[in-house]
């Protein structure tokens, strides 16, 4: 399971997913890419999940990227406790999620191959999600600006 080595504070407030993702939009790594299309909390066990239904259906024949990482704690009263006596144990590790949010990452299989594994992960996931495929950039000798060729 995905979690921090140690952090400064225990326990974190519960902050807000407003607007879309500004960092980690855009395919980086692979030539596959899950991008989520809503805000929300994923946890270390849900990541682990989305990556075996991707590895497994890729057969160990490609290269994954988890682009998401689970660095805030929830924390949990116990059932049936009173309110009041402070805050809950921390009980899990979540990834903040926002819109744009590229999850996942695919290398080294075919574009149907990467659909499908792309498609089983989603499934394991509490967003809606879309496959995406990464942007061939054109050299930049190639293109001239404004003036003639």
């Amino acid at each position: 399971m995905l979690a921090p080595k140690r952090v400064k504070y225990r326990k974190q407030m519960k902050g807000r997913m407003r607007g879309k993702a500004t960092r980690g939009n855009y395919v980086a790594f692979g030539d596959y890419g899950l991008q989520a299309l809503e805000p929300g909390w994923i946890t270390n066990r849900t990541i682990e999940a989305a990556r075996i239904a991707m590895t497994r259906h890729i057969k160990r024949g490609g290269k994954v990227w988890i682009r998401i990482f689970p660095a805030k704690s929830i924390t949990k009263k116990p059932l049936e406790v009173r309110m009041g006596k402070g805050k809950g144990n921390p009980e899990a590790w979540v990834a903040v999620v926002k819109p744009g949010r590229i999850m996942f990452e695919l290398e080294g299989v075919t574009l149907e191959t990467a659909k499908r594994a792309m498609e089983l992960a989603s499934a394991k996931l509490p967003v809606k999600c879309k496959f995406v495929v990464r942007e061939k950039t054109a050299p930049a000798a190639a293109t001239t600006e404004g003036g003639e060729a």
